[in-house]
């Protein structure tokens, strides 16, 4: 297994790999364009690879000082329960600031494996879509 922080993944390696982890399922999997726009406008990409097939992703948009959001951590079902996730995490946290708070949000398949690797929850975290308006 091979970790790296500079590979580049094509947007059609980005999609498979969401689907064979499942993070599909809540991902714009037949939107080419905003995956793409993932990949590209991302500021940290970590990858795994069993020798040219990526197997797990962590992609996180960072200042790299204060905080950084993961916004998708994606293991191929094939390589979960070895570490590959947790491998992921601390290769984005070697990334970064000492002091950088890791900030993400659970998929639902997901919510138990965060407090067993050491995340703590936060009570106060709020989503609001673009094109949804602020009420007055």
């Amino acid at each position: 297994m091979q970790f790296e922080t500079s590979r580049n993944i094509t947007t059609s390696e980005f999609r498979d790999i969401l689907i064979r982890s499942t993070l599909g399922e809540r991902r714009p999997i037949e939107n080419f364009r905003t995956l793409e726009a993932m990949i590209k406008n991302a500021d940290l990409v970590c990858t795994a690879w069993d020798n040219d097939k990526l197997v797990g992703i962590a992609r996180s948009v960072t200042d790299f000082e204060y905080c950084c959001y993961l916004s998708d951590l994606a293991v191929d079902v094939t390589y979960q329960n070895r570490g590959v996730g947790k491998q992921l995490i601390e290769l984005t946290k070697q990334q970064l600031g000492d002091n950088t708070t890791l900030i993400l949000l659970s998929a639902p398949k997901a919510v138990e494996y965060y407090p067993k690797i050491g995340f703590n929850p936060h009570n106060s975290a709020w989503t609001i879509k673009s094109r949804e308006p602020l009420t007055p």
